[in-house]
Order: C-alpha cells, then structure tokens, then sequence
C-alpha cells in the first residue's frame, strides 16, 4: 500500500484529460497488480513516480487521464487517495491481454458463457436479405439458417466480451435496397458446447459493426438450426468459444 497526497496541476482540456495511450495504460496495470480490480487500493502520487521513472507531476497526470476516461474512480483523503479499477478499465485491460495471448499463444479464442433465451425474430428477417446473404455464401461459406441462437451472457462474459476486438473479424458490409440502407456487421467464428459437452463447430457470432448496446446478448448463426442440432431450450447453459477468421 502507497501512500501520499495528490498533488496540484493545471488545468487541462478535457480532449487532453481523456487522452489514454501506451503511458496511461502502464499505470493502470500497476494499479491492477497492487489490487485495484478487487477494492481500493492507497496510492502515492511520489511512489508512482519512482515504479514509472517519471515526475510526480506526470504521475499524477496520467491518474487524472485514467479517471476522465472512467477506467478508474478516485477518492482523495488527508493522507492519500483512494484508487479502484473500473469495469470499464477491467474490459481495457482484458483486451489487452487477449493481444498479447495472440502474439504468444496459438490459437488464441475468447469463451463466453451463458443461458439460450427467446429472441424477437428479427435475426430470421435480416439474415435472410439478399444482400447479406450473398455475403455470408462468400465469406462465411455456407447459407445460415434462417434466425439467430441468442445467449444472454452471463456477468463475467458480458465483461470479458471485449476481449474480442483483438481477434480479426470476417465483415459483413452494408448495403442499399430502394427502401432502405442497410449497416455493416462483423462476425466471428464461434464454437457452441453445451452443457453435457456436445458441440457444434460451424458457427459464428455476429453482431452490427458499430454498437455498444445490448453486450449482454450475443447472437450466433450457423448453417442448421442450433437448438435441433444441440437439442437446446431458454435457460440452458452454453459455452461459445470465439476465434479469429
């Protein structure tokens, strides 16, 4: 445990506070091994200094980077501050982690578990527009199945989610009708096990390109229907591993 008070900076712009690199990045790590992912941790603006090799007054600059871009959250004390790694920090670090699984590891996939729940039957509408579908044919090599698996994630793995940016996705581009725009999507080879270890290779997740809404539910197609072909029904457990291309 580190201790001392922050100390005073100057003002900066708010495009200058959100700025996290490579530098930013460092000390959320170190935060994270001295527990910050699990409670608040005391820190010392001056002890920072010395484990980065750097300047109190850039210590403490990049603490204030980390909390306006809501990777951490800090509370200042009489003799210190108190700092916490946030979830949004956690999934920042998680995807970093997933690079460097890549660069070491073969074969490097993200598992997401969850329960099979009901969806509102739109992935059966969109999945079957000419426009995609000729896409899917070419990049995913197979016709899918009219209609999505959807698995509402549990916790961990709405969390570990964004691990995914790591691995490289197959794009699905958008595309026009004379009624209406259609957006681009990206999806990614999956793995569906269920609960007694059956599993079913064929398959991807997919989800459009640029959305923050709804992690928690992730959408799968494939060429069969997966509930037949893994015998599953809403609140059964899966396991879907996710891969690169």
């Amino acid at each position: 445990m580190l201790l001392c008070a922050p100390i005073e900076l100057p003002a900066m712009s708010s495009a200058t506070e959100s700025a996290v690199g490579h530098d930013e990045l460092a000390v959320l790590k170190l935060l994270a091994l001295e527990g910050g992912l699990f409670g608040d941790v005391k820190i010392s603006c001056s002890a920072l200094a010395d484990r980065l090799d750097a300047s109190n007054q850039t210590a403490s600059r990049r603490l204030q980077r980390l909390e306006s871009a809501d990777l951490v959250e800090r509370e200042t004390v009489s003799d210190g501050q108190w700092v916490v790694v946030t979830d949004e920090g956690e999934r920042m670090l998680r995807a970093e982690y997933e690079d460097y699984r890549r660069i070491f590891e073969t074969g490097a996939e993200v598992e997401l578990e969850g329960t099979i729940t009901s969806g509102m039957g739109e992935g059966r509408h969109y999945i079957s527009l000419p426009g995609y579908q000729r896409q899917f044919e070419e990049r995913l090599g197979y016709d899918p199945f009219p209609g999505t698996l959807n698995v509402d994630l549990r916790e961990d793995s709405v969390r570990r989610r964004s691990a995914m940016s790591s691995l490289e996705p197959v794009p699905i581009d958008g595309w026009e009708d004379d009624d209406r725009t259609y957006g681009p999507a990206v999806c990614y080879p999956a793995t569906v096990e269920t609960a007694d270890g059956e599993t079913y290779e064929t398959a991807h997740t997919i989800a459009p390109e640029r959305t923050h809404h709804d992690d928690d539910q992730l959408e799968v197609i494939a060429p069969d229907k997966l509930r037949e072909e893994l015998d599953l029904e809403d609140d059964d457990h899966v396991t879907v591993s996710v891969g690169d291309r």
